[in-house]
């Protein structure tokens, strides 16, 4: 699994703009050009694609960790040199930390994309190289990390639909079947007097924590 896909991914699950994906880099005191973020976040034979970095995705990783937990004393993040490589465990790893994730936070991320772990696997994941139950993480475990991330935070993106954390199942279906709710009714009317923001093409509310959520590169 490339870079590129990690970082992609990971942006979506967490509805990060390109304005709230600079301040991340700049918390690890790294100017990132708008121009080289469009291109890596492009797919493999699109136009002006390029392959993004391992110190880009670490740097990244590290910014996120910076900015859910705050910079620790003594502990600056490392910038990888050139030709150093970040492996699926260190990914694994970071994104573990930006997001304080337990044990049984990342077997559930993994189960909502219909990949099953054991504590004791997934903990190989975390010991030293050197380490007798030390285990590479495989390109799946990622992708279905960050798979399950989607469905958990954005439920309602396309694609989602018809899985089983999303609570909205029902009234979508009542509402197929032209019998909304009470509730949605008064809901619906309310949103018509207020005059409630569009969603985006996902299906994602235009705005999250991290900001408004601008179209995604094609």
């Amino acid at each position: 699994m490339i870079h590129n896909d990690v970082l992609r991914r990971l942006r979506y699950a967490l509805a990060i703009n390109d304005t709230a994906a600079i301040s991340i880099f700049k918390l690890v005191d790294y100017d990132m050009e708008m121009d080289y973020l469009h291109a890596v976040m492009k797919k493999e034979g699109e136009p002006g694609y390029l392959p993004c970095r391992d110190k880009i995705i670490s740097l990244f990783l590290d910014g996120l960790i910076v900015k859910n937990r705050g910079k620790q004393e003594g502990s600056e993040p490392r910038v990888l040199d050139a030709g150093e490589r970040l492996s699926n465990n260190e990914i694994l790893r970071k994104i573990r930390i930006a997001l304080s994730y337990k044990d049984d936070d990342m077997i559930d991320a993994l189960k909502r994309a219909d990949f099953r772990i054991s504590k004791g696997e997934l903990s190989a994941f975390f010991r030293k190289p050197d380490h007798r139950n030390f285990k590479p993480a495989g390109d799946q475990v990622v992708r279905n990390l960050l798979q399950g991330m989607v469905k958990k935070y954005r439920p309602e993106a396309s694609g989602n639909r018809n899985s089983k954390s999303n609570t909205g199942a029902s009234t979508l279906r009542k509402e197929a079947k032209g019998k909304p709710s009470r509730d949605n009714a008064s809901c619906s009317k309310e949103n018509h007097r207020q005059g409630s923001k569009p969603a985006n093409r996902d299906g994602a509310k235009a705005n999250s924590v991290w900001g408004k959520i601008t179209k995604p590169t094609r």
